[in-house]
């Protein structure tokens, strides 16, 4: 198995690999089981707050050990903040890094090549590939109750020109796509701009990745493989099949204090979540 021969399938193939993060246990159990019966590759992500929350090496180990269960998968480290943690995902062994030193936006366009720049050179050298990002993508990985003010997330839509020239400086693998996709869920589903995606394609000879991909439309998802987007980001919606499941496990076992039957269903839960993704996605039965 190997990730750079994964990333170039979605090319050839025409599909999107799922990047799914992972809070804590029942969620990435549940990411694997969904890939065994979908027989599709995956990723794996985590944020520096799930970093925090797993440890590196323990992350790796869980990856290794479905790896070695024959399930194609790889880890992603998401929205990484700093070069100095980029680095250390490298070195734990992570196969993919996104580097967002966007700093919400703050951060200017030469220091994002400049610490981009820095970073790519080493995680070459050790096989890794680098995702770049130059817009910050607005919103939580939460459930929102406030719509979605869409003339403010057009500020922030990517332009193919500007991506074009940010790519070549940094020669990045992946460059994150803002085309209307934001963090989280909202009471009203999101709209992607796939004319915009189409132009930024055009442009660009590296993969695409969409991230904040919960709560879109399916045919959205569709008309964006077709356009050529790689890697599509989940995170929301599992949190919410997690709570949800969990609320009503709890609400209908209140004698039950076996946390593995408590729990299974909250799983199964989770797992319908990420095989519809991945249907979607294009990419059940595409694993080696």
């Amino acid at each position: 198995m190997n990730h750079k021969e994964l990333m170039e399938r979605t090319r050839k193939e025409h599909f999107a690999v799922g990047a799914f993060n992972i809070d804590n246990l029942e969620i990435f159990k549940a990411v694997v089981a969904a890939a065994k019966k979908k027989q599709s590759p995956v990723l794996v992500e985590v944020s520096k707050g799930e970093v925090d929350f797993w440890g590196y090496d323990n992350i790796v180990d869980l990856v290794k050990n479905a790896r070695d269960e024959g399930v194609e998968i790889f880890i992603n480290q998401d929205h990484t903040p700093s070069v100095e943690e980029a680095r250390k995902g490298v070195e734990a062994g992570f196969e993919l890094i996104h580097l967002d030193v966007t700093d919400k936006g703050k951060t200017s366009y030469d220091d994002i090549v400049r610490m981009t720049k820095e970073f790519v050179p080493y995680a070459h050298e050790h096989g890794c590939l680098v995702e770049g990002e130059l817009e910050y993508f607005a919103g939580s990985s939460n459930v929102h109750t406030e719509t979605i003010d869409y003339e403010e997330i057009k500020k922030h839509f990517t332009d193919p020109e500007v991506a074009a020239k940010f790519v070549e400086e940094t020669q990045i693998d992946t460059f994150a796509a803002s085309i209307g996709n934001l963090h989280g869920l909202y009471p009203v589903p999101k709209k992607l701009d796939i004319e915009l995606l189409q132009q930024i394609r055009d442009r660009l000879n590296c993969y695409i990745s969409l991230h904040g991909g919960s709560g879109t439309p399916p045919h959205f998802f569709s008309e964006a493989v077709k356009v050529g987007v790689s890697k599509i980001n989940i995170n929301s919606e599992m949190r919410k099949a997690f709570r949800t499941g969990l609320e009503e496990a709890l609400k209908q076992n209140p004698t039950e204090y076996a946390v593995p039957k408590i729990e299974g269903p909250v799983i199964d839960d989770i797992q319908s979540v990420v095989e519809a993704h991945m249907d979607v996605f294009g990419s059940s039965g595409k694993a080696v």
